[in-house]
């Protein structure tokens, strides 16, 4: 009992020791608040295209298709081509059997020339009754007979001669050529096969030089593509997953007449030259319509504009090294960049990573070098 009393006043000299160490140490050395790390980039002036990205995605169909049919029956002699290969207008696709046609070509001709003769035979008739009905030689009953004889023969060289005409295009017809420049598909019959016209289907040939890519836009974009359109050709662009290279470029040909009620989009189509073949029939691609281009516009990378109760805001990076909070007014977006209609000039710094750590006033160090805020867009300049 007499030793635990004897330690208290011990244990209490060392606990009022304790803090008052602790309070003399608070005391000396409290640190002022450390600067963030951040990620910066400067604001710059430069000219940005203003796109429409329509959805769903577009699909690049054939400039011109067509299906090619015999306009004659009979067994193919030869294909002249193969599966797959391009072709130009007018060459030689498929050979038909023409001996037939060309027998009743021969006959055809054959029968002209009898009837002609008989014709030159019946006219040298008439002049003679025309010369002895004007003398009062032959009575009128035998002047009528002979013109009915030379009208009669004369009708019959005409069939004759439409037979002929007719006979040598069903020889044509013995042989199927391109009807335009374009890379031919599946083919459906082979060599040896009979083929019935005008029913069974050859192949089917597409023109792809150039080639239309068909996409879809919200009813609301239609004035302003109208007006833009008054004064300019309109681009688009067109692009894939995989694609090596720049997007192809066209234009903006086609506008449907008609909104579709059920989606509320209309249809439009765009142009491209399609040389490297980089488009293929049926292919799905991610369109852009380019309207018009804004000019030294103010633009920072996307993400530096940060979304808050009051709006959209940026941190921009004063002299001493302290960040203001300052709200924007944002307007398109491009390739990560984002244009600033209000709130910036350019030049000035913007915090492009780390503004989760920062408040107003706060000090920040930047990790690394100033860069640009627009390097993709540089070569939009004029």
């Amino acid at each position: 009992m007499t030793k635990s009393i004897s330690l208290f006043p011990a244990l209490a000299l060392a606990l009022m020791t304790t803090l008052l160490a602790a309070g003399c140490s608070g005391g000396k050395s409290k640190p002022a608040s450390a600067a963030a790390p951040v990620l910066v980039a400067r604001a710059c002036l430069t000219n940005l295209p203003v796109r429409i990205d329509p959805s769903p995605v577009g699909h690049a169909v054939p400039y011109s298709s067509v299906t090619v049919r015999p306009q004659i029956g009979g067994v193919i002699r030869a294909v002249n081509f193969k599966e797959g290969q391009e072709v130009r207008k007018g060459d030689l696709l498929f050979t038909i059997d023409a001996r037939s046609m060309r027998a009743a070509l021969d006959a055809a001709r054959a029968a002209l020339a009898r009837d002609t003769a008989q014709l030159k035979n019946a006219k040298i008739q008439f002049d003679r009754e025309q010369k002895l009905f004007d003398q009062k030689l032959v009575s009128q009953d035998e002047f009528d007979t002979s013109k009915a004889a030379l009208d009669a023969l004369t009708g019959t060289v005409a069939a004759d001669e439409s037979a002929v005409a007719n006979a040598g295009l069903n020889l044509e017809f013995t042989e199927i050529r391109a009807p335009f420049d374009g890379r031919t598909g599946s083919l459906q019959f082979h060599e040896g096969n009979v083929v019935k016209a005008p029913d069974d289907t050859l192949l089917t040939i597409n023109q792809i030089h150039p080639i239309y890519v068909v996409f879809a836009v919200a009813e609301r974009y239609l004035p302003e593509i109208r007006k833009q359109m008054k004064g300019k050709t309109l681009g688009v662009t067109a692009a894939y997953e995989n694609l090596e290279g720049p997007a192809p470029q066209g234009e903006l040909t086609f506008i449907d007449n008609t909104v579709d009620t059920t989606t509320g989009t209309i249809l439009l189509k765009g142009t491209f030259a399609n040389e490297d073949n980089a488009l293929w029939p049926g292919q799905f691609v991610q369109v852009a319509l380019t309207l018009s281009e804004l000019t030294n516009a103010v633009v920072v990378p996307s993400q530096a504009v940060q979304t808050g109760q009051k709006g959209q805001f940026i941190y921009v990076v004063k002299p001493d090294q302290t960040v203001e909070q300052r709200p924007v007014k944002t307007g398109i977006t491009y390739e990560g960049e984002t244009v600033l209609e209000d709130g910036l000039q350019a030049g000035e710094t913007v915090v492009t990573d780390g503004q989760l750590r920062l408040a107003p006033g706060a000090p920040v160090s930047v990790k690394s070098s100033i860069e640009a805020a627009a390097p993709a867009t540089a070569t939009n300049a004029p």
